[in-house]
């Protein structure tokens, strides 16, 4: 899709795995802070079987391993972080191993996997246990709780409430229901500079996907009518932070060049009000990402840069 020349940036696999890991130690330590010693077990069953599945696939293929990039351990950290922090001890490994074997190495591995793995994975454990999935407890207490966006008054009944709506000092610090890394903004966002600060990862799509989540929100999701909703909570709440900078900004499923990158980050945006707004669940980070990288190959079949030196010719 990209035409010559090809500048090499000197940057590994192995090094950009190994920053994305690094960005996400932040919410992985709030994960095990805010919900226990759980979190951290889950978080480690998660990227073992993801390691232990590729190694596996790997060693039956009788191909070399694969495990040095870190990409396995990526997609299981990914993965952990998404699930509820009461999630059974097997749902992890189960979710990692499908994240693998089915999404990642069956369509050839690395680069050939057109959905985000970890989140194909999660909504693959959605649709097959959705009790398990499902079940949110509160920080610190383990009490069963709502997350913050099942809470939000639905647009067709504007005075139920399921429950008291936490403060933006509570988002933005993570002492929220919610899965084990989606619910402190301020450590998300650390780890998002840090990657900016590396320049792994491209600000137009998180920029684009919040900017859109935000803007759309306000328009449509007040209960006083247009331009009365609430942007904040709604970029602060849910896995708004954690799909915008971490799972849309995955290289082998988003489109190549910066106009595609804005397309497909006002698609993601877009998708995910729907469905929060309208849809049938409180949460659309998840569907509006898988459905996006499905539309990707379109997008950069249709958004093509201009040959090196040439321009480009009117349709």
């Amino acid at each position: 899709m990209a035409s010559s020349p090809h500048l090499w940036a000197g940057v590994s696999t192995a090094r950009i795995m190994r920053d994305v890991l690094i960005s996400l130690a932040p919410a992985a330590l709030g994960a095990v802070c805010f919900f226990g010693w759980r979190a951290a077990l889950i978080i480690a069953l998660s990227m073992g079987a993801a390691a232990l599945t590729e190694w596996g696939c790997m060693r039956l293929m009788g191909k070399p391993s694969t495990l040095g990039d870190g990409s396995a351990l990526v997609t299981g950290l990914l993965l952990a972080l998404t699930l509820p922090p009461a999630s059974p001890v097997w749902l992890p490994v189960v979710g990692a191993a499908f994240a693998i074997a089915v999404v990642k190495v069956a369509f050839g591995g690395l680069g050939h996997n057109f959905v985000n793995p970890a989140l194909a994975a999660r909504a693959f454990l959605l649709a097959a246990f959705p009790a398990a999935m499902t079940t949110w407890t509160s920080p610190f207490d383990a009490v069963t709780t709502a997350t913050p966006l099942a809470v939000l008054p639905s647009p067709f009944d504007p005075e139920v409430l399921a429950g008291p709506l936490p403060s933006y000092r509570d988002l933005f610090l993570g002492t929220v229901g919610g899965s084990l890394g989606e619910t402190s903004a301020l450590l998300l966002l650390i780890g998002a500079a840090y990657l900016l600060a590396r320049r792994i990862i491209d600000w137009r799509i998180p920029a684009g996907f919040l900017g859109t989540l935000a803007l759309l929100s306000w328009i449509l999701s007040g209960q006083g009518g247009l331009f009365t909703g609430d942007p904040l909570y709604h970029v602060l709440a849910g896995g708004a932070i954690l799909g915008a900078f971490f799972m849309a900004t995955d290289y082998v499923t988003g489109p190549i060049t910066p106009k595609g990158r804005w397309v497909f980050a006002v698609g993601c945006g877009l998708i995910t009000v729907l469905i929060r707004l309208y849809g049938g669940y409180p949460e659309g980070v998840l569907f509006a990402i898988l459905l996006m990288n499905v539309v990707t190959p379109l997008i950069d079949r249709f958004i093509v840069p201009a040959p090196f030196g040439g321009v480009k010719g009117r349709a």
